[in-house]
């Protein structure tokens, strides 16, 4: 479908230079303008559904590039080292959002750089960083088989190849780098977790964060992580056991995950051994401006090996995590 878009919409887009040349009387269209006006008739006639809309913003991306020069990077992910480099290890990576901006990533550290650029005449100019940005332009010299090399001011030679395999809008380089079994997860509160994403999906929604077991358990077994402004650690941690509706909820503090320097505040309801085997066992810390709890939402079964299976694949997240700050 896309390919028979782009057809379409470059046709399109030539008829439109043709009635502008044709018309002594109409204003001058420069080719972003009519790609941009292209796009959106054409985004009208299609009465945006859902796929067509995903694919009409790739074509955007495209032709109002194309309109302004070549391009050689487009969404997508690119592996990046030293053309002269025997076996390259292959961990850092530029990924594009689209046609004109993007970040960088580092596969053993995390991090990075966002970046904008603009394509086109043998060459593309990169603004790395945001307030303190810096110009550097990577100068083509070769295109072919998903393989951009090219050479930064420095003159070193470089190999950009694209990965085929890799989301651009979900994309990971210490995950990708590692593996599924040494995932890592950063928040943008600044803690981080470990974990092994064939055991585990994250989920972001409206702040929180749910980290949900996927393997084999007796019910559902996840751990929400909430950071809150309303309340420090130890009232958040009390309102929540309140909220398990039991009177057999209990409540303790001790240094958190074993920190002298910060108290922690448990609350713990025991399994249900009489009903679903659910249990609930929450760890705050004051954090910030506020308080960050970490609730383990968890169901045991009649199956021992299974429950203690589970029970150290959510502990082991709760002994993984890491702050940027202290």
């Amino acid at each position: 479908m896309k390919k028979f878009m782009v057809i379409m919409v470059t046709g399109m887009v030539s008829l439109t230079f043709m009635s502008g040349c044709g018309k002594e009387s109409a204003p001058a269209v420069t080719a972003t303008e009519a790609a941009a006006q292209t796009a959106e008739s054409v985004e009208e006639e299609m009465s945006l559904s859902a796929g067509a809309s995903e694919v009409l913003d790739s074509i955007e991306d495209d032709i109002m590039q194309t309109a302004s020069g070549e391009v050689y990077f487009t969404k997508g992910v690119y592996v990046n080292y030293a053309k002269e480099a025997e076996n390259p290890d292959k961990t850092y990576f530029y990924v594009f959002n689209g046609a004109d901006c993007g970040y960088t990533e580092d596969g053993t550290t995390g991090t990075g750089v966002p970046f904008d650029c603009t394509q086109g005449d043998g060459e593309v100019t990169f603004s790395f960083g945001g307030a303190d940005s810096y110009e550097d332009i990577l100068k083509i010299t070769s295109n072919e088989d998903g393989r951009i090399t090219g050479a930064f001011e420095d003159g070193l030679e470089l190999v950009f190849e694209r990965v085929d395999d890799a989301d651009a809008d979900n994309f990971s380089a210490e995950n990708y780098v590692n593996g599924p079994e040494k995932s890592v997860y950063h928040d943008a509160n600044g803690w981080s977790i470990k974990y092994n994403a064939n055991d585990f999906e994250i989920n972001r929604e409206n702040g929180d964060v749910f980290i949900v077991y996927t393997g084999e358990s007796a019910g559902t077994n996840m751990i929400t992580v909430t950071y809150t402004v309303e309340d420090k650690a130890e009232a958040a941690i009390k309102k929540l056991g309140e909220s398990w509706g039991s009177d057999k909820t209990s409540y303790s503090e001790a240094p958190f995950l074993g920190n002298e320097d910060i108290t922690g505040y448990w609350a713990i309801l025991e399994p249900d051994t009489e009903g679903s085997g659910a249990y609930e066992t929450a760890l705050g810390r004051d954090y910030m401006d506020g308080a960050l709890i970490f609730d383990i939402s968890g169901h045991n079964g009649n199956d021992d090996a299974q429950n203690m299976a589970v029970s150290d694949a959510l502990s082991g997240i709760i002994d993984s995590i890491t702050f940027d700050q202290e």
